[in-house]
Order: C-alpha cells, then sequence, then structure tokens
C-alpha cells in the first residue's frame, strides 16, 4: 500500500539568508544540485521591497519576504540525475502559477532522507517601474508610516525628529518593482493543491504501485506528526507534540482492529480534537504548548469507547456460546423423549396392499416428418476469481494475526486494571509497604500495552501497509469481492454444473429422440432381401 508524501511550506522572513543557506556546499553535509530562475538582484530587490511595505503597513510580527516548500522523495529517485529532477519539479512550480523560484536538492546527514527545498517569490516583477512623485512635501515617522504634517515628526525643539523623513515636492517618495503578494500563496487549498500536484509527479517516475504515495487525508481518522527541521528552535515542543500524536494513531488502530466503526472514531476526533483546538484559540490565542493536553484527553475518551466495544463482544461472545450450548443438549434430549414416547404409545399400523393394475402395452407409431435440429445452447464459461479475491486467503490470516495481538492488549488492560484497584483498595500499614511495587507495576504493564498498541501498525506494514486504516479497506474490499465471486460460482452450478437439474423435454425434442432411437433399431436389424420367398 501507498505511503504519504510530505511537503510542508514555512514562511521566510530573511529570503536572502535561507537562499544562501540551502545552497552553500559548505553549510550543507550533501547537497547534489541547485537551481535558480531568476538572480540575486531580483531576491536583494524582493526582500527590500516587502520590508519597506510591511513597515508602512505598521503590522506587527515578522515581515514575511517569501515562502519555502520542502518536498520529501522516495529513495527510489536517487537513481536518476539530481539536477535533473530539480530542474524538473521547480520548473512545474512556476509553469503553474508564474513566480521565480530558487531551488536546492539535498540528503540528510543520515541519508535517509531525500528532498528538495524550493524557495518561492508572492510577489512578480511589473513590466515598469511604478514611481510615485511628491505633489507636496510627504512626511514620514520613525516607523516609515506616513503622516499629514510637518509637525507630527517635529520635536519639543522644533527639529526633525531622528529617524523621520521628509519628502520634498517633486522627488520620488515610494517606488514600487513588484505587484502585491498574491493571497492564494498564504491559503489552506492552495497547499493541499501543491500537495496534491507534486504527489502526482512523484508517482509518475514510481513503476511499482505499491511503492506509490497518496496525499494524506486532513479527514483522516489519523493525526498527522510534524518533520523536525535542522536547528528548530521549537524541537521539544514538535517532539512533545508528535509523542502524543503517535500515542491517538495507536489508539486509533486499536479502534479498528477492534470493530469500532471509523465514523465514532471521527466524531471522537471532530468533537475532543478539532472543536476544543478552535475553542482554545479562541479563549487563549495560539497556546501549541495546550495541545498535548487536548490530544491526550481526546485518546483517552477513544480507549474507554474501545473497552466498550470490546466488553460487549466479549459479553454477546459468550451469551451465544451459552444459546447454542442448551440448544444443543436440550434438542437432543427432547428427541430422545418423543422417539420414547412414540414407541410406546403410538399405535400398530396396518398394512395395506393395493391390487395391481394390469399391464397395458401401448404401441405408439411414429410418423416420419422433416425433424429439424435446433442449435444446443452454449453454456456460459465458469465465473473467474476477480483479483481483488484472490488476496483475500492472505489479508484473512494478517486478520487472525491483529485479532490474537488484539487480545493480547485486552488482557494486559484487564491485569492493569486489577492492580489499579487493588492499589486502591490498600489500607493502613500495607498502602505503604505495597503502594511503590503496586506503582511499579502498573507503569511496567502500562509501558507495555503502549508497546502492544504499536505493534499493530507493525504487523501491516509487514504486509505492505501503511496504516492498519488501509489494510482493514483492502480487507473488505477483498471479503466483498469474494462472496460476490461465491454467490455467482454457487449461480453456474445450479444451472449448469455436474448436479444441475435437467430441464423439461418439449414435444420437438421427444419427436426427435422417438425418431433417433427408431433409426437405431432398423441400423441393428439384419439384412433380409423381400423376394426370396417367393422363389
Amino acid at each position: 500500500m501507498a505511503r504519504h508524501s510530505f511537503i510542508q511550506m514555512t514562511k521566510l522572513p530573511n529570503v536572502k539568508g535561507r537562499i544562501s543557506y540551502i545552497t552553500s556546499k559548505s553549510r550543507q553535509e550533501n547537497l547534489y544540485a541547485t537551481y535558480r530562475t531568476a538572480d540575486n538582484a531580483f531576491w536583494s530587490n524582493l526582500a527590500r521591497e516587502s520590508q519597506q511595505e510591511f513597515q508602512r503597513s505598521g503590522a506587527e510580527g515578522k515581515c514575511i519576504e517569501a515562502r519555502e516548500l520542502i518536498i520529501a522523495l522516495p529513495e527510489v529517485y536517487t537513481q536518476y540525475e539530481p539536477q535533473q529532477v530539480l530542474e524538473d519539479f521547480t520548473d512545474e512550480f512556476r509553469r503553474r502559477y508564474g513566480v521565480e523560484c530558487v531551488s536546492a536538492l539535498h540528503h540528510n546527514k543520515r541519508k535517509t532522507n531525500y528532498h528538495i527545498h524550493l524557495i518561492f517569490s508572492e510577489r512578480k516583477l511589473l513590466p515598469e517601474p511604478d514611481m510615485k512623485i511628491a505633489a507636496r512635501s510627504v512626511f514620514f515617522d520613525e516607523t516609515g508610516k506616513r503622516v499629514r504634517t510637518k509637525k507630527e515628526i517635529t520635536g519639543d525643539d522644533g527639529q526633525i525628529r531622528k529617524g523621520c523623513t521628509v519628502i520634498k515636492k517633486g522627488e520620488v517618495y515610494e517606488s514600487h518593482l513588484f505587484t502585491v503578494k498574491d493571497d492564494r500563496f498564504k491559503s489552506e487549498p492552495f497547499l493541499r493543491e501543491v500537495k496534491a500536484i507534486y504527489t502526482d509527479l512523484i508517482n509518475r517516475h514510481i513503476s511499482d504501485l505499491e511503492q506509490q504515495l497518496k496525499v494524506f487525508d486532513k479527514n483522516s481518522v489519523y493525526l498527522p506528526t510534524k518533520k523536525i527541521g535542522k536547528n528548530n528552535p521549537k524541537e521539544e515542543q514538535i517532539k512533545k507534540d508528535n509523542e502524543v500524536r503517535m500515542q491517538w494513531n495507536h489508539e486509533v488502530d486499536r479502534a479498528l482492529v477492534s470493530q469500532v466503526p471509523e465514523d465514532e472514531i471521527r466524531q471522537i476526533k471532530q468533537k475532543w480534537i478539532t472543536e476544543r483546538i478552535r475553542l482554545s484559540i479562541d479563549v487563549f490565542g495560539k497556546c501549541p504548548e495546550k495541545l498535548a493536553g487536548i490530544i491526550t484527553t481526546a485518546t483517552a475518551k477513544l480507549a474507554l469507547l474501545i473497552s466498550k466495544v470490546l466488553t460487549a463482544a466479549w459479553e454477546l461472545k459468550d451469551k451465544l456460546f451459552r444459546e447454542t450450548l442448551e440448544k444443543e443438549y436440550g434438542s437432543k434430549a427432547d428427541k430422545k423423549a418423543v422417539d420414547t414416547a412414540d414407541i410406546v404409545t403410538a399405535p400398530a399400523k396396518e398394512t395395506i396392499t393395493e391390487p395391481k393394475s394390469p399391464s397395458v402395452t401401448v404401441t405408439a407409431t411414429v410418423l416420419e416428418t422433416d425433424v429439424v435440429e435446433l442449435p444446443k445452447p452454449q453454456i456460459p464459461p465458469r465465473p473467474v476469481m476477480p483479483p481483488e479475491a484472490t488476496a483475500f486467503p492472505r489479508l484473512q490470516k494478517v486478520k487472525v494475526t491483529l485479532d490474537k495481538h488484539n487480545n493480547l492488549i485486552f488482557e494486559a488492560e484487564r491485569e492493569r486494571t486489577k492492580l489499579e484497584i487493588e492499589l486502591s483498595d490498600l489500607k493502613g500499614l500495607a498502602r505503604l509497604t505495597k503502594k511503590k511495587e503496586l506503582e511499579s507495576k502498573i507503569t511496567t504493564k502500562t509501558e507495555e500495552i503502549r508497546t502492544l498498541k504499536a505493534g499493530l501498525s507493525g504487523i501491516v506494514r509487514q504486509h505492505g501497509f501503511a496504516t492498519v486504516q488501509d489494510f482493514y479497506t483492502a480487507f473488505y474490499t477483498a471479503q466483498r469481492a469474494t462472496e460476490a465471486y461465491q454467490k455467482e460460482c454457487a449461480k453456474w452450478e445450479e444451472s449448469y454444473g455436474e448436479k444441475a437439474t435437467p430441464k423439461a423435454e418439449t414435444m420437438h425434442e421427444k419427436l426427435q429422440r422417438y425418431q433417433e432411437m427408431a433409426d437405431r433399431q432398423n441400423a441393428s436389424q439384419p439384412y433380409r432381401n423381400r423376394d426370396k420367398g417367393a422363389r
């Protein structure tokens, strides 16, 4: 099954510095190729104009001079010529969006991450520079903001304050080499579009369908993890978030194996993660440190749902087992009692012999007629097993393995619950002597459960599936295909197989059969000359 593609976009407050970093052989462990669609002057002018516009706007935060895409490539791409790969990916972006780019193709230090850095401008060069000439004196304060009067930039001493600017009449007070920023580049639909474009481009050069990539579904039951870049100041926070995200994903795997419907998993994700994050932003603003607590709570809610589903399944299984036993042994006992009653109370049956009907021999004369043979109906070929059904036996074995693994988790959770109950029931001296021992056992058991849950995804990956969800999608598809194929085979056997019921014979078929019998009888008679007696 396909893996997910990784394409990430970041903001660049210092585009010249970033370009220097990604294209420097001395600062990169493994730099294979670089590519530019515009020279250094373009990027210097872009940075300067972006900063000037940011100052005039009076906005808070950092000025965004450009944006960068990080595109992870499968290792199969190391077989291709690096410069050609880089130019193909860069030219594809420039062709679609019409903006200038700088790109570089890297490997990380351990050569486990083959990727492209693609920096692009959100602005385009104007055909001609746009110059604004002052019709009268123009005044700017220390922040670069334009003010109406000279008095607003004058100090108590009557002199123009340091940092303020006066543009005299007839001079250029503002010039533009670039268009305004294209707002689509900061929208969520743009990023989704780019991910789809580059995922498709990557897959064009991967012939093996099982190795091709797919875009991560935002509405998936899983949570995506974040890549930690080199020298990222938020590394620890991202690691913590990734850990709780993986715990949620492992719990989702457990839920899928436990036959929890995907819709119910999505409902918990929507209610306890998506909506809670939105509420947290509305109340506290963007606080990344609150994300871990939100996801942890959601994971606990999902674990509770799984426990209820598994408990109900065990109870139903036990009930059906007991009902089967009662039905089995109860029916045998009832049958034995009925048979005994028949032997004792049933009256003897009188045997009546009916008189045989006299045998009557009927000789039928079949007139010779022109018999027209009809073409025999063609038997259609036996149904062919579809490719989806051929994989079902293998997938069924994987499912059995997952079910057994899930039972181990369930038993470990029951053992942990017993330990927790035992800890809560401790009183007096026992609470002082056994508390640490029980807490240690609970901690060990919790770590065991966490390892077992992570093992579910490992099982499906061994058989070529990216996630447990992907496996069950393939499994249910194969199951439906198998059931449909078996029904088609049963229908074919009923109509054309060895045990098929013969069709009723038509009158024409009877006449034809009688004629064939007469022909065979005449052919078996010895030849006699009709004139032999006369002689």
